[in-house]
């Protein structure tokens, strides 16, 4: 078998304005413009996107526990840790830190997707 590569990963969203405001400001995300066959917000992320699928009826986040870290999320590799949380708390985003000590920071998108940003 031949070494997989990532494409796409997608979550469920159910306010598009709201995420679209999250991903495109607070994270800083590239949007790119998809065919209307698949609806929703795009995001490139180097060589593969994210696929936000507005769903209304979609449950409320994922099911957190006090460690952001040990649940199902995003983690995403940043250059400048630092510049990133100042950015993100302009924006009124709370943060959490690794309980582990590492350079990371956990945030929640507003559905509740866990997003963590890790010092590369």
């Amino acid at each position: 078998m031949n070494i997989l590569r990532p494409l796409h990963t997608a979550m469920l969203i159910s306010d598009l304005s709201a995420s679209r405001h999250f991903y495109s400001v607070v994270l800083r995300l590239p949007e790119v413009e998809r065919p209307l066959s698949f609806p929703g917000l795009w995001y490139q992320l180097g060589n593969y996107q994210i696929h936000l699928i507005v769903d209304k009826s979609a449950p409320n986040g994922l099911h957190n526990s006090d460690k952001w870290g040990r649940n199902h999320h995003l983690a995403f590799a940043i250059a400048d840790l630092e510049s990133a949380k100042a950015h993100i708390n302009v924006h009124g985003w709370e943060v959490q830190e690794s309980a582990s000590g590492r350079p990371a920071i956990f945030l929640q998108d507003p559905d509740g997707n866990v997003i963590e940003l890790l010092q590369s």
